[in-house]
């Protein structure tokens, strides 16, 4: 594991799957979403194996708040950059990676082609919404729900609630995540970059209502719509074969 840019800061829960194989191209780092961790969304499905079985190596973090890695101690260790940085360090040294992304992970894999410490040969990004997501939650009647208060009374900030209260999530910071995240809210429209980009959305998913848009800011980027919901959409076989293709094809 390669130091943490942020020194005393606790490394994130890392897991690496070699490859059965022989070596097809560079790592492929898996970035999970919100409220979930690599083993739901990856792992569960096959994807370590099925990368692994193509010659890659895999690297499977869990989110910072998020599955079995450290809880933050403050909002300023779960912004966009700090998370991006917590990615960076989970390489494990590694400069040149594969990056897929799934909704916060998409969100975050967006920023990390203008990382100075890797380079994104090509990029998956699945269920990315277009706006920022957390803009409108008010985390501070989360914190007072969390600590005894009243539930939320508007309905975004009372669905967001049971979504980090669901057994077994740690509340407390996962609303830490909200609140890091709203600081430095996504706007694409600001980043440009020319890594190969493939975005993937669920035909049946609202949240990335817009998603041509975003794929218009990137040269040569496509976009591909499989069938599902925003969950149906990434456990699709039809995501995870479009994706084998894209990463398989040779980088222009």
């Amino acid at each position: 594991m390669t130091a943490h840019p942020r020194t005393g800061i606790a490394p994130l829960t890392v897991r690496t799957t070699t490859p059965t194989a022989p070596p097809s191209g560079p790592p492929v780092l898996l970035v999970h979403g919100f409220t979930s961790d690599g083993t739901a969304d990856w792992a569960d499905a096959g994807w370590p194996q099925e990368l692994a079985a193509a010659g890659r190596t895999v690297i499977v973090p869990d989110l910072r708040g998020h599955g079995a890695s450290p809880a933050p101690s403050d909002a300023a260790q779960v912004t966009a950059t700090a998370m991006v940085d917590d990615l960076v360090a989970a390489l494990g040294g590694a400069t040149v990676v594969d990056v897929i992304g799934y909704s916060l992970g998409a969100r975050l894999a967006w920023e990390l082609p203008r990382h100075p410490a890797v380079t994104v040969r090509k990029m998956i990004l699945g269920g990315l919404s277009p706006v920022e997501p957390f803009g409108a939650v008010d985390v501070d009647a989360i914190h007072t729900h969390l600590g005894g208060g009243d539930a939320p009374a508007d309905g975004l900030t009372a669905m967001i609630t049971t979504m980090i209260t669901t057994p077994g999530r740690n509340a407390a910071a996962l609303a830490t995540c909200i609140e890091g995240l709203r600081a430095e809210p996504f706007a694409p429209q600001d980043t440009r970059f020319d890594t190969p980009t493939l975005f993937v959305a669920g035909d049946a998913d609202p949240m990335t209502a817009g998603i041509d848009d975003l794929a218009a800011l990137i040269p040569g980027a496509t976009v591909v719509r499989v069938p599902g919901d925003h969950h149906g959409a990434l456990t699709s076989t039809e995501f995870r074969s479009t994706a084998q293709e894209f990463l398989a094809a040779p980088a222009s």
